[in-house]
């Protein structure tokens, strides 16, 4: 669905990402992991077609975004970002028809289909009895799951997210890990950063190592995390372990 290929970015002479050549599948739950100001926002961006890059080119279905109308992209590729607040007290039901507008015309209105959606998405998250809530004063797992709703009201299949679980309670956060990979099962396909390996073990089936603007290892999470990448990203030692039958990293 995306290929990218010789990417590189820089901000004035600043270099941020250098040479990455990468694919993502229908499907994937690919984790982009590394240290902050490694570049990982930077590369959501370019594939969101928020940045252009310096070099190389993103393409999407043989396609480069360059050259893909954002209307239309839009209906494809949905972006979700870390917890904000919002700047106003929007009910969860509006925010959700948000969604819908890669759809409208600049001055055209919601109609009962755009409504229907936005019902059905909230019911897919099994949030509907929040539709008449303030969004703003919602809890964070609760605002992660409503923008996820907004991009499935969007009818995108492809979900861009910017460290999901920032902010979110342990509990919270595997919750919001299993919903996603509950959701990959309807071949959506989900492409985000993170700080922990524990998570990447737990969700994805692909993660890229980024480091100091490279990418250092890529592909399968229980081949790729290992002990001497981690030692080289994040500059400390650990060990990969098992429990019940599931990875973990713990630092030492």
């Amino acid at each position: 669905m995306f290929r990218v290929e010789d990417l590189e970015f820089s901000y004035g002479k600043k270099k941020i990402l250098k040479g990455l050549d990468f694919e993502i599948n229908s499907s994937d739950i690919i984790s982009i992991l590394g240290p902050n100001g490694c570049g990982k926002t930077t590369l959501l961006k370019i594939l969101l077609g928020f940045l252009k890059p310096s070099k190389g080119e993103v393409y999407f279905n043989n396609t480069p975004i360059s050259k893909i109308k954002p209307k239309k992209f839009f209906q494809r590729v949905a972006y979700i970002p870390q917890i904000h607040d919002g700047a106003f007290g929007y009910l969860v039901k509006d925010v959700v028809m948000m969604g819908r507008m890669p759809y409208k015309s600049l001055f055209s209105n919601y109609n009962e289909e755009d409504k229907k959606i936005s019902m059905e998405a909230l019911e897919v998250l099994g949030i509907q009895d929040l539709k008449d809530e303030i969004y703003t004063t919602l809890s964070g797992g609760q605002r992660q799951l409503v923008l996820i709703a907004r991009a499935i009201a969007q009818q995108a299949d492809i979900f861009i997210m910017d460290e999901p679980v920032n902010g979110l309670d342990f509990g919270n956060q595997y919750k919001l890990l299993n919903k996603i990979k509950e959701l990959s099962q309807k071949d959506l396909t989900f492409i985000k950063t993170s700080h922990y390996p524990d998570h990447v073990f737990f969700v994805s089936n692909e993660a890229i190592f980024l480091n100091e603007g490279k990418i250092l290892d890529k592909g399968d999470p229980h081949t790729i995390i290992k002990e001497e990448n981690i030692e080289t990203v994040y500059k400390i030692e650990s060990k990969i372990t098992n429990i019940h039958d599931r990875k973990i990293c713990l630092a030492i």
